[in-house]
């Protein structure tokens, strides 16, 4: 539960939180003259984790802007699914909408790969069983039932295309080792070298900060991912974002 309240505060509050904390500590941290062999380590260390960090952050990215295609995708198959039943009669549309209402509710709540995979059976399920005056329709939306599996596949796997515990480690050894080498770097006694110093493990730390939002999609621009979900729930199909 710490870790997912921590992933929700905003980042503009980790940034001021994370700033006078590194302010202090380079304020009271003893420091170090570092000779030439320490400072090549540093300087080593330091390229190692930017080298490192980019390309998991940049796969983040790009993991967040697919799964925003991927639900837009979906959302209009759904849509397309109730525009399928609109006029049918009142009662066999209700209970076509009430599946698909259903659905989305489950996925909205439950994101996870296998968010509402429950809810797609059914619908599935309910098509192949159905027998009745409206054949041809069901026929039809069971056609876009599978058609739309591949979106779900597409869901399933960005969802769990998360940084792994292997990366997080040697992130976490590098950034360690880097932060330490600012904290005790003795660059002198001015007090716009302990600013530079306190933004320099800012700027560092916020980079995995910023990683872990995007991993756990709690990030700004992650949460806009379901959007089109929730339009599609509020306006019941009337409207989608």
């Amino acid at each position: 539960m710490k870790h997912i309240f921590l992933t929700k505060i905003r980042l503009s509050y980790y940034f001021v939180i994370v700033f006078i904390l590194f302010a202090l500590l380079v304020t009271f941290v003893p420091h170090i003259k570092f000779e030439g062999g320490a400072l090549t380590l540093f300087s080593v260390n330091s390229f190692l984790y930017g080298f490192y960090i980019s390309p998991i952050l940049g796969a983040q990215k790009a993991r967040i802007e697919e799964l925003h295609k991927i639900v837009r995708s979906e959302s209009n198959a759904v849509f397309a699914m109730a525009i399928l039943v609109a006029k049918q009669p009142l009662k066999f549309r209700q209970q076509i909408q009430k599946m698909l209402l259903n659905y989305l509710d489950h996925v909205m709540r439950h994101r996870k790969p296998a968010g509402g995979e429950e809810k797609y059976e059914e619908m599935i399920a309910f098509c192949l069983e159905y027998k009745g005056e409206h054949q041809d329709v069901v026929d039809k939306l069971l056609d876009k039932l599978i058609a739309n599996q591949q979106n779900r596949t597409n869901y399933a796997m960005q969802l769990s295309n998360r940084v792994y515990s292997n990366e997080w480690m040697i992130m976490i050894i590098l950034f360690t080792v880097t932060l330490s080498f600012v904290l005790l770097l003795d660059a002198g006694d001015g007090y716009l070298y302990k600013i530079l110093a306190a933004l320099l493990c800012t700027g560092l730390s916020m980079l995995l900060i910023i990683l872990s939002k995007m991993s756990t999609l709690t990030h700004k621009k992650a949460k806009q991912i379901w959007d089109p979900y929730k339009k599609l729930i509020d306006t019941r199909f009337y409207r989608i974002d």
